[in-house]
């Protein structure tokens, strides 16, 4: 932990007990939030948590996280029962400059209320994902999904509607 990074985890955060598979990289001034009653689940791959010098990353309470990296640079901000499954990538900037002349782009990421991102899944930089939204496995989001949607796909596209998933199991 860098100096005057901040971290929080909520009462009753619950992760398995392997030795090395969750990591937290918090850079100068970080600051990181996980919610109440959320579950950093370990057992299929290591959770890898990257937050750089000023940015934010905040989970909601009730969410889910399993064997996925998030990296913020600018900020992450997770609603309320944000599910993020194994292989998952949740990054919000391009990590680094092209060359020279194209510096390095970022911006932040928004998850609604009940997201579920399922597996293999890359959101990159800017984008919203609303509330009650499904991303099917091995998809690319890379532009801003409205709520009570289902995508999938290279890009990720809408291809169905998702009712309230507050009452999901």
């Amino acid at each position: 932990m860098g100096p005057g990074a901040v971290l929080r985890i909520g009462a009753h955060v619950a992760t398995e007990r392997t030795a090395g598979a969750l990591t937290f990289l918090l850079g100068p001034g970080a600051h990181v939030e996980i919610g109440d009653r959320t579950w950093l689940r370990t057992e299929l791959e290591p959770i890898h948590i990257s937050v750089f010098a000023g940015a934010r990353l905040v989970l909601g309470e009730d969410s889910w996280l399993n064997g996925c990296h998030l990296s913020a640079k600018h900020a992450i901000v997770g609603g309320r029962r944000t599910w993020i499954g194994p292989g998952c990538r949740v990054i919000d900037s391009d990590q680094h400059a092209l060359d020279a002349e194209h510096a390095e782009r970022g911006a932040p990421i928004t998850l609604g209320d009940h997201v579920w991102i399922t597996s293999d899944v890359t959101v990159i930089r800017g984008v919203r994902i609303g509330s009650h939204v499904v991303v099917g496995a091995r998809s690319l989001v890379n532009r801003d999904v409205p709520d009570h949607t289902l995508v999938h796909g290279i890009p990720a596209r809408p291809r169905g509607t998702v009712g309230d998933r507050s009452k999901a199991p």
